[in-house]
């Protein structure tokens, strides 16, 4: 009997510019963790050139599997046939144009090895493309389910879930959601399972004009209200420690040279080296 892989690597396909699909394959097989399985499934079926490429790298690493839809299916159910093929203990998401450092999976395994009690890991993203800038998350379970309650902060490419968490509590992709269907499953797993975020960046993330939150803005605006509002219904407590917090209640922040504290605007007080109360303005 084969023995089953200690993390599944998911990823959905979809006309996937070629390049960068040969960019994100070999930077999940060039991990310094190798026990895991990659199943990658094309949702453009039609799509030759791709297959072609996955097949490639199929023959020459057993861990690769390739399947395709027989037609066109859209991200959910693609992710949610994934989920229901995976063998591992372990979950990673990893959408298809972004770039895993090479301990990726190795420092998530890690965590949750020594951490049974949490069930979603993940850690910084690092934007290249349009913009190059790091995408931070809170570090700690209650930090960043304070944080929830305003965006979705936790990076769902550079991701890893137990999947008995998933299987246990009946979660899956909501295409109702969808494009937000990442931001509805950590709304989910909030009240079932603990969540960290290593202080590291993880994952290279691709910035273009193709993504699917600047092709899709205005339902991922309708869909992300509708998510935050039931997040904010279920944990009120959450939503009164976001608002009472600094990064809320803080309208402008100057430091000399980027780096030393000058000026803050907080609660309406203007406070010298961001602690120091100058005087209290009125907004109009």
């Amino acid at each position: 009997m084969q023995k089953s892989p200690r993390v599944s690597v998911l990823t959905p396909i979809y006309n996937t510019n070629p390049s960068h699909l040969c960019e994100m394959v070999e930077s999940i097989l060039n991990q310094t963790f190798t026990d895991f399985e990659f199943l990658i499934l094309n949702d453009s079926p039609d799509n030759k050139e791709i297959e072609k490429i996955v097949l490639g790298y199929a023959k020459k690493d057993k861990r690769v599997k390739y399947f395709k839809n027989d037609k066109n299916m859209g991200i959910t159910p693609s992710r949610n046939k994934l989920l229901k093929m995976a063998r591992g203990e372990y979950i990673a998401i990893f959408d298809h144009d972004d770039i895993s450092v090479p301990n990726r999976l190795k420092l998530e395994v890690d965590f949750l090895d020594k951490n049974p009690s949490i069930g979603v890991v993940s850690g910084f993203m690092q934007n290249f493309g349009a913009k190059n800038t790091i995408r931070t998350t809170p570090e700690y379970d209650v930090d960043i389910k304070i944080a929830l309650t305003d965006n979705c902060v936790f990076w769902h490419t550079a991701a890893m879930i137990r999947k008995s968490v998933l299987v246990d509590n009946d979660i899956e992709y909501e295409e109702y959601y969808s494009p937000c269907e990442d931001y509805r499953l950590f709304s989910r797993l909030m009240n079932v399972t603990l969540f960290h975020a290593l202080q590291t960046v993880l994952v290279n993330y691709r910035m273009s004009e193709n993504q699917t939150s600047v092709r899709q803005k205005a339902r991922m605006n309708i869909m992300h209200h509708t998510i935050q509002m039931d997040i904010i219904n279920r944990f009120p407590a959450y939503r009164k420690a976001w608002c009472d917090s600094d990064a809320y209640t803080t309208r402008f922040r100057l430091r000399l040279f980027g780096k030393i504290p000058l000026l803050k605007i907080k609660h309406n007080w203007v406070l010298l080296f961001e602690f120091i109360p100058l005087f209290k303005i009125k907004w109009k």
